[in-house]
């Protein structure tokens, strides 16, 4: 059966697509040079570190990971287009022994034109990759060699679907829509190579709502009737469909939402973040995105869908997406769930000396809380480059996860993990997307800017104050363990304080959330992220166990502790 077969990009669907995932063959080497002999098949989309793949080797710093997959073409005009959703982390493409391109970083999709390199008939393609893990300084989020308590195993290589298309030589690149939910407006832009005359289709639950033609630069503004304006919510995630069809044939279809978010003063004065104009609590869980016998890589899309879904039963409505990037499925089952996403970028940098980001802050706060961030060796960035490089994939990846009305603020540092400059990163963010906010610097070494005082307190009780241009938001805290018996995965128990049983634990929760937490709503806190979703290999603070088997937590606590927050912020902001 071929492993996440589904459409790999809901946000632009066209019907003549093949997927590539499935069995490749593979060798690992130390050199980049095309090998004779290969070691065996890797099941893609799974890395070779992981069960999955049926490898579960370690790729090191100074080996090459090749990959070998042959296609067949037909006689055809059209372009082919090859598509990975994401490699990890330098890879080159090799189509019949001639370089079709390359790519650096291992989070994000990217799309090669392969025509010229293509024949009719039976094809080789060639994907060979490095990957310096935790020895280098590009972006790699948890991953280290030497996995350990909230750090997880490397992997590398290609850890999302592999797929390719057959498109027009004018062909939809991609759709860009801007809304207005007081005006009902939408502008719509097709980016083409010529998307003039573009026929344009918008639908809500299946009845036609309005239609028009873009203009020779592809853009198209159309009002909703007030009548057929629905709000995009996590009570209501209201999504209208699209269909774009070209005047020579291309034809995809795709979707968007109206939903706005701002920081706004409630009825008290208080900042508070609101969504469509009114003031909205966000009691969210932290998601790392890791699987036992995956890593990186679900083993299907329903578990992606189940994980949403179980926030959402126990009375979540945010999930912050911690230092990964997922498959662009993982925010479309988002945008039709209802569940927010406060998307985090992957931290990079050198070595970190955990002396001074993790020891000192800890001991020291509230007094290093401001130190400034353009002391690059304190925070393993004084690689020019890789700096650079950070602000071309932060680019990158808003342009890739723009069109996902669940995403609503960005989160470009953590904990100072090879944090630089982050007023700049701020600034930018805000150019590149000012229609949601910016969690400038996660937990500590705040530099004053974005959208929100962020706060991580695991230890003790958060002192919550009130600022004139920002929102308060405890953005981890939590964290208790309970290593429930028969789904532990390592002999390590890594968290905030451990639980010896359920019951316990959801004691524990209920005390903390009732009696620390729900006070401190009506002192200005607005946002909660609670540590953690699930457990991960050392780290067993999840409300689900690893393998997601078991519910640790007691469902009607878990129900009853979200009805109580939002009603005292119900209470207290209106």
């Amino acid at each position: 059966m071929q492993p996440l077969s589904e459409y790999p990009r809901p946000s632009l669907v066209r019907e003549n697509y093949t997927n590539l995932n499935g069995k490749w063959k593979y060798a690992i080497r130390s050199t980049d040079k095309k090998p004779y002999g290969w070691d065996g098949e890797i099941l893609v989309p799974y890395s070779p570190e992981t069960k999955s793949s049926g490898v579960n080797k370690t790729l090191l710093p100074d080996q090459w990971l090749h990959y070998s997959r042959k296609i067949n073409i037909p006689n055809t005009m059209d372009r082919i287009l090859l598509h990975f959703g994401a490699v990890d982390d330098f890879c080159r493409i090799i189509v019949n022994d001639k370089v079709v391109g390359e790519h650096w970083g291992g989070y994000l999709p990217f799309t090669i034109d392969i025509t010229e390199a293509l024949k009719p008939g039976e094809n080789e393609i060639l994907v060979t990759i490095s990957d310096p893990s935790d020895t280098g300084d590009q972006l790699r989020g948890k991953q280290t060699l030497n996995p350990g308590g909230m750090y997880y195993p490397a992997q590398s290589g290609i850890w999302q679907t592999v797929w390719m298309e057959q498109v027009p030589e004018n062909y939809i690149k991609e759709i860009k829509y801007k809304t207005d939910i007081d005006s009902g407006k939408v502008n719509i832009t097709i980016i083409a190579p010529n998307p003039d005359n573009a026929e344009i289709t918008i639908y809500y639950e299946g009845k036609e709502i309005a239609k028009g033609k873009t203009d020779k630069k592809g853009h198209l503004n159309l009002t909703i009737p007030k009548d057929e304006l629905y709000l995009w919510s996590p009570e209501h995630p209201a999504l209208y469909d699209v269909k774009v069809k070209l005047p020579d044939g291309d034809t995809v279809t795709s979707y968007f939402a109206f939903r706005k978010v701002s920081l706004e003063p409630d009825s008290k004065g208080v900042l508070r973040v609101f969504l469509n104009n009114k003031p909205y609590f966000l009691h969210g869980l932290l998601d790392q995105g890791y699987w036992p016998d995956g890593l990186y890589t679900p083993p299907s899309d329903q578990a992606m869908l189940d994980d949403i879904l179980t926030a959402k039963e126990l009375g979540f409505n945010l999930l912050r997406k911690h230092a990964k990037v997922e498959p662009e499925r993982w925010y479309y089952h988002c945008d039709k769930s209802g569940m927010i996403v406060w998307q985090d970028m992957v931290n990079g940098g050198g070595k970190y000396p955990s002396w001074f980001l993790t020891k000192l802050i800890n001991m020291a706060q509230p007094a290093l809380r401001r130190f400034p961030d353009k002391f690059y060796k304190f925070f393993a960035r004084d690689n020019k480059k890789e700096r650079t490089r950070y602000y071309e994939q932060l680019e990158d990846m808003v342009k890739t996860l723009d069109k996902h009305p669940s995403i609503i603020a960005w989160v470009p540092f953590n904990e100072g993990w090879g944090q630089f400059d982050a007023k700049k990163a701020t600034s930018l963010l805000k150019k590149w997307d000012p229609t949601r906010l910016v969690d400038e610097a996660s937990g500590w070494f705040d530099q004053g800017g974005g959208d929100f005082l962020s706060l991580h307190h695991y230890f003790y009780p958060p002192y919550i104050h009130q600022e004139k241009n920002r929102t308060v938001a405890l953005t981890e805290y939590g964290g208790i363990a309970y290593p429930h018996p028969d789904h532990l995965y390592t002999d390590q128990i890594y968290g905030y304080g451990t639980a010896q049983s359920g019951e316990e634990l959801s004691y524990r929760y209920n005390n903390l959330l009732m009696k620390t937490i729900l006070p401190r709503i009506k002192k200005g806190l607005s946002a909660l992220v609670y540590t953690q979703l699930s457990d991960v290999e050392d780290e067993v603070n999840g409300l689900l166990t690893y393998d997601r088997e078991i519910l640790k937590l007691d469902k009607e606590t878990a129900l009853k502790t979200s009805k109580a927050l939002f009603n005292e912020f119900e209470k207290v902001s209106s």
